[in-house]
């Protein structure tokens, strides 16, 4: 990373963090309304393994996103040194927005047996996998364009794009279920919040084709050629691998263990211990999801 940003052409620098942002929160909102509606999901592609099991089952295939996730870092990472952040940035967000409507396409478990599942459990690699180049894609692109002195402060914004995810997956499921009734939203309602992605991923890529390539990568391309070795110099040299552990087991572990465990483990013990009505366990959970999100 280069200390100094050169002057560029085209979007302003706050139309560059905005349209990343947003775009990379359009993603995880296609992760996240998967596991915000796992009880609805169990029923419907793991119908014959019981109540407990279907449900497990479900979580299991959410699960699978994140196994795949560090995968795509890889794969992407190098696809972006390769081609370009931007051209990246298209194939990620199209991938994460055709699986999501898939899964609202597929048949489900009573219509077409096992195949159901193991549909669901191939979109739902696509997805993670897709996640895994978006989210530090869109770090790095915001940072390649921010000055020295701000890079924390703008790279700050795509931190906060999983809560904005996270909140959008809640909204929409509970607008859709207010709107058609349980019944009908248990039955097939459940479809519409993932068919909504066919129109944030249109969005997404009417604001991401607005996007220049970054100064740095155009600099480090330029001087490069096709010389370049992200792997090697990213991983097997010591100057560069000690900041890769450090973030890896110093930061990123722990802190995604917290969220995802304080989330997930909330919704299972109120709806499956204390048997809260799924309705009002959304509305909580979104309740102290904006709160947490200013924080």
């Amino acid at each position: 990373m280069t200390d100094t940003v050169e002057h560029r052409e085209g979007p302003s620098l706050k139309t560059v963090v905005g349209a990343s942002a947003a775009g990379t929160a359009f993603e995880w909102y296609d992760f996240f309304v998967f596991g915000s509606l796992a009880t609805v999901i169990a029923r419907h592609f793991f119908a014959d393994a019981g109540e407990t099991v279907s449900y497990i089952l479900a979580l299991l295939t959410f699960g699978l996103g994140f196994v795949v996730r560090p995968l795509g870092a890889l794969v992407f990472g190098w696809f972006g040194d390769k081609t370009g952040r931007k051209t990246t940035f298209l194939v990620t967000i199209t991938m994460m927005g055709l699986a999501t409507v898939a899964i609202g396409l597929l048949p489900d478990f009573n219509t077409i047996g096992i195949a159901a599942p193991i549909l669901l459990l191939i979109m739902r690699m696509l997805q993670g996998f897709a996640l895994g180049g978006e989210y530090g894609g869109a770090a790095i692109y915001v940072a390649e364009h921010s000055p020295p002195r701000k890079r924390g402060l703008l790279t700050g914004w795509i931190q906060t794009t999983a809560a904005m995810g996270l909140i959008g997956a809640l909204a929409v499921i509970l607008i859709t279920r207010a709107a058609l009734g349980v019944e009908a939203f248990d039955a097939w309602g459940w479809r519409i919040p993932f068919l909504l992605s066919a129109l944030l991923l249109a969005v997404s890529l009417w604001i991401r084709l607005k996007l220049n390539e970054s100064p740095a990568y155009k600099r480090m391309e330029a001087e490069a050629g096709e010389n370049r070795a992200p792997y090697r110099e990213a991983f097997l040299t010591w100057k560069n691998g000690r900041f890769v552990l450090i973030a890896l087991f110093g930061i990123m572990i722990a802190q995604g263990a917290v969220w995802y465990c304080g989330y997930f483990y909330t919704r299972f013990f109120m709806e499956k211990v204390l048997k809260v009505d799924t309705n009002t366990v959304d509305q909580l959970v979104l309740m102290v999801t904006v709160a947490s999100a200013f924080l």
